[in-house]
């Protein structure tokens, strides 16, 4: 897929590897609304892209992705502005042990629903013209963190969740691509949280544990996610793929046997 004149949406939009997504996106032409709870990082992130790339090609959408009437209002609201959806990004994401249940609804639930608004939008099935979804997991789905199990457990469900909707696609000619990007630790807010007992919860105890952890494997810029996601809307041949941004590896891909009969 060129960029050139495509409609994006990215749901935790506003901060880290969504902020670079939207970057890589205007800078390839593309028309991008980004969605994220917080209102005043949001419009900041707003103010400042719109100085570089234009107001007229991008906006804010100020949406709790719990929510399913705001999320697909926001769905709606991009279609509106734009005319048009091409690619989604389901970036949103918390690290919160104590309210684990919360972390399920975000992590996996809201990106299921992002998913589907996403193929309503662009899915053949639809009657409309196809397009890409990224759906961000972790390493965390390779590496399971014991001192982050509901983190990694929906970081598991969604290459598992990605993977499935991605056979659907084929079978069923969404003409959408459906695919999984799996980083390492990425310098973002998110990566403080195990600084928060708020966060944390009774896993606050292992903090320098994890902290640890990081220093062995690094820490790498939002930038680097951006690049991987630049390779995957691109990429025409990328369905169901799982891709690996580590500091040692750069971008690799899993490889799965295939299905037996």
């Amino acid at each position: 897929m060129a960029l050139h004149g495509k409609v994006a949406l990215v749901t935790g939009g506003a901060q880290g590897i969504g902020k670079a997504a939207a970057e890589m996106l205007l800078k390839n032409s593309s028309k991008v609304a980004l969605v994220d709870l917080n209102k005043e990082v949001g419009e900041d992130c707003v103010k400042t892209l719109t100085e570089e790339f234009g107001a007229e090609n991008l906006f804010f959408f100020e949406c709790d992705v719990t929510d399913w009437g705001q999320l697909q209002d926001a769905f709606k609201k991009t279609v509106e502005k734009f005319g048009r959806l091409d690619i989604v990004i389901n970036n949103a994401g918390i690290n919160n042990e104590k309210n684990w249940e919360k972390t399920i609804e975000v992590n996996l639930t809201s990106l299921i629903k992002g998913t589907y608004f996403g193929l309503e939008h662009m899915s053949k099935e639809y009657g409309k013209g196809g397009g890409v979804i990224i759906n961000v997991s972790s390493m965390a789905a390779f590496l399971h963190s014991p001192h982050q199990p509901v983190y990694t457990a929906t970081k598991y469900g969604v290459v598992g969740f990605t993977r499935a909707m991605a056979g659907a696609a084929e079978l069923g000619n969404y003409g959408v691509r459906i695919n999984v990007l799996c980083p390492g630790f990425v310098d973002t807010p998110l990566l403080q949280s195990v600084d928060n007992e708020d966060n944390m919860g009774k896993f606050i105890k292992y903090k320098d544990d994890i902290k640890k952890i990081m220093d062995i494997y690094g820490v790498l810029p939002p930038s680097v996610i951006a690049e991987g996601m630049l390779r995957i809307i691109t990429d025409d041949t990328l369905n169901g793929a799982v891709m690996k941004i580590t500091s040692s590896k750069g971008i690799h891909f899993e490889n799965y046997e295939p299905l037996s009969a």
